[in-house]
């Protein structure tokens, strides 16, 4: 196939029309297919702007349900394309319930090539067109936040929050699972604070220095102050003069080391291990923990005093799965940031794959979803990546995420699936509790295929 001319998808059985219309588009790169199957395929593989596609296909080719059941999947698959349905002749009906589906215009048998071809053009020019405005709007976006995706209602009002506790030398708590990008909070909040972004930014993980060494780490220590201290070293804090401290996994804080840590944010002074002198430093506090502080304070595990001096401002970060449509835009942003650098270039995911996107926990948030899109890169057989790419074949057995009519269909079914299980599958009661009327219920059921169990 060439990548010079623009490609359209004519779907159609009729093999003497195929022919004429691949005459009558010898300009494009035509590309045939004669049923819904091989549509789909011929879509998936070369993503073509512009679709001509027959209504009347096998096994329904007297009918239109086939043809109907074709488009819904084409436009679910692809929403951005334009899909011509050709209807038979005086069939104004059908081609008006098509565009009501979401065709981009139709046109009737017999063929009239000249007014086809002009249909057809339109569908490229406004196919470009939307294109070109859509890639406008990408260049003009700028994330709320340096190296932060946010797109979700839960995570922009992070950011809010973030970008206007910012510029207040006050001490911020972060807390969140891990995953959860709170580094990258706390780095944000540091390139916004106005003259301390110019400065350092420290981090140090508490939970990954020994007990031992941590305060040595954050304090620093004089020569000879213990075993192998052969100079003087400048602490975490002490670096940090100036810019921003942050203190990942502030929970797992030695109670000693909490005590020290207290003194130094009462006072903005310390003194480093084996020394005497007392070292005045100005430095913000950005603290981080994927633990209940709360209930190590309950517990005797972490002191209220010093939960109080850090958590002037308190950040909750939501989990990925509370972030509704969060997986699958980050997935994507990670398919363009790795690239072709992972193995083959993908352009992009499965319906199968985007439905198990949403639909998985994750339990481990941003950074199990960055490594899975890294090992599917890695894995993957075709272009774009699938469920078992991403080994989230078990999580869904859904179709197609994007088609509102089935999202409508899966709430509905749930709905009246719970109501029975609530009511003991009593009819009335359920019908009730739903809100519609028995023979409505009984309509619903049927559609959804839900049964009531025997008593």
């Amino acid at each position: 196939m060439s990548d010079d001319k623009l490609k359209l998808l004519v779907v159609e059985d009729d093999l003497g029309l195929q022919k004429q219309l691949k005459w009558c588009f010898d300009e494009h790169e035509v590309l045939m297919a004669g049923t819904r199957a091989e549509a789909l395929v011929q879509l998936r593989r070369f993503e073509p702007p512009v679709v001509l596609q027959d209504l009347g296909l096998p096994p329904d080719a007297d009918g239109v349900s086939e043809g109907m059941t074709t488009l819904k999947e084409i436009l679910a698959l692809a929403p951005q394309t334009k899909v011509i349905v050709v209807t038979g002749n005086n069939d104004r009906d059908n081609a008006v319930r098509a565009v009501s589906l979401g065709a981009y215009d139709f046109y009737q048998k017999p063929v009239d090539t000249q007014v086809l071809r002009l249909i057809v053009d339109r569908a490229f020019h406004m196919h470009a067109l939307e294109e070109q405005n859509r890639q406008l709007r990408a260049s003009q976006f700028h994330a709320p936040l340096e190296g932060l995706i946010a797109t979700d209602e839960a995570m922009l009002k992070v950011c809010r929050m973030v970008e206007k506790v910012a510029p207040a030398d006050v001490s911020v708590l972060i807390l969140g699972e891990s995953g959860t990008g709170k580094e990258l909070l706390a780095r944000a909040v540091h390139t916004q604070s106005g003259a301390r972004a110019a400065q350092k930014f420290v981090a140090i993980n508490c939970a990954a220095i020994p007990e031992q060494l941590l305060e040595s780490e954050l304090f620093g220590h004089e020569r000879g102050a213990f075993t192998g201290a052969v100079k003087q070293t400048l602490g975490k804090i002490e670096l940090a003069d100036g810019g921003t401290l942050f203190l990942d996994e502030i929970g797992d804080m030695p109670l000693a080391l909490q005590a020290k840590l207290l003194r130094f944010l009462q006072n903005r002074v310390i003194e480093r291990v084996g020394g005497r002198q007392e070292i005045p430093v100005n430095v913000r506090v950005v603290c981080a923990t994927n633990k209940n502080l709360k209930t190590l304070i309950e517990e005797q595990r972490f002191r209220e005093d010093l939960y109080f001096r850090i958590s002037e401002v308190t950040v909750n970060v939501p989990p990925l799965r509370e972030r509704s449509g969060a997986p699958t835009v980050l997935a994507h942003a990670f398919l363009r940031k790795f690239g072709g650098s992972h193995g083959r270039p993908r352009r992009g995911f499965t319906e199968d794959a985007i439905a198990a996107l949403e639909a998985y926990s994750w339990p481990g948030n941003v950074r199990e979803l960055e490594n899975k899109v890294k090992t599917a890169m890695i894995m993957a057989e075709g272009a774009l990546i699938t469920a078992e790419d991403l080994g989230l074949q078990e999580t869904v057995s859904s179709g197609l995420l994007f088609n509102l009519k089935e999202v409508r269909t899966r709430a509905e079914r749930q709905a009246i699936q719970q109501a029975l299980a609530i009511t003991d599958h009593n009819i009335s009661r359920t019908a009730e509790l739903i809100g519609v009327s028995r023979p409505t219920l009984y309509d619903l059921m049927d559609k959804y295929g839900v049964r009531v169990q025997a008593q």
